[in-house]
């Protein structure tokens, strides 16, 4: 099973990235925004996965050098916009998780799966935790146990993902 930087990319793969890698990124970005908006059943919403996040954390450690602090703050405006939010709270929890994960990507890549998601699940609680913290300051959201289910759910579809994204991303690039 290979994940992210399981020698599936070499440094140079990495470093330059065409059109068509360009479009596949954001077709990544715009699927994970319409799994966040899709309408559910009520009970299901509780464990609906922070989708753009995930992706943010996927292409932070597949591409650092082109999905990073910049793509992490756009992204998270979207979503402020989207949820018509306080302007900046996802994007700071965005770009703050992609800060991160440019720092650690060459330690992350290097675990095994299980380590993967463990990493995964810290870091979409860190994000949670930013956002909500924030949204608690002015009065938005009152934090419970199941503010925080949508993290675990991440980090089981974790290894799933990164290996979808992977193999959808090797297929793109041979052909």
């Amino acid at each position: 099973m290979w994940l992210i930087g399981g020698g599936a990319t070499t440094m140079a793969e990495s470093s330059r990235m065409d059109a068509s890698g360009w479009l596949f990124l954001v077709v990544t970005f715009g699927v994970a925004f319409w799994l966040t908006v899709v309408p559910m059943p009520e009970w299901m919403t509780l464990y609906r996965p922070d989708w753009v996040a995930l992706v943010m954390i996927y292409w932070s450690l597949a591409l650092p050098r082109h999905a990073g602090v910049e793509l992490g703050w756009l992204f998270g405006l979207l979503l402020d916009v989207v949820f018509a939010s306080l302007l900046g709270v996802h994007a700071m929890g965005l770009a703050l998780v992609a800060f991160l994960v440019g720092r650690l990507h060459l330690q992350l890549r290097m675990f095994p799966w299980w380590q993967q998601a463990v990493s995964v699940l810290l870091l979409l609680l860190f994000y949670r935790g930013v956002t909500g913290w924030v949204r608690t300051l002015i009065g938005q959201v009152q934090l419970d146990h199941t503010y925080w289910l949508p993290c675990v759910v991440g980090m089981l579809l974790w290894p799933w993902l990164s290996v979808l994204l992977d193999d959808v991303r090797r297929l793109a690039r041979a052909g």
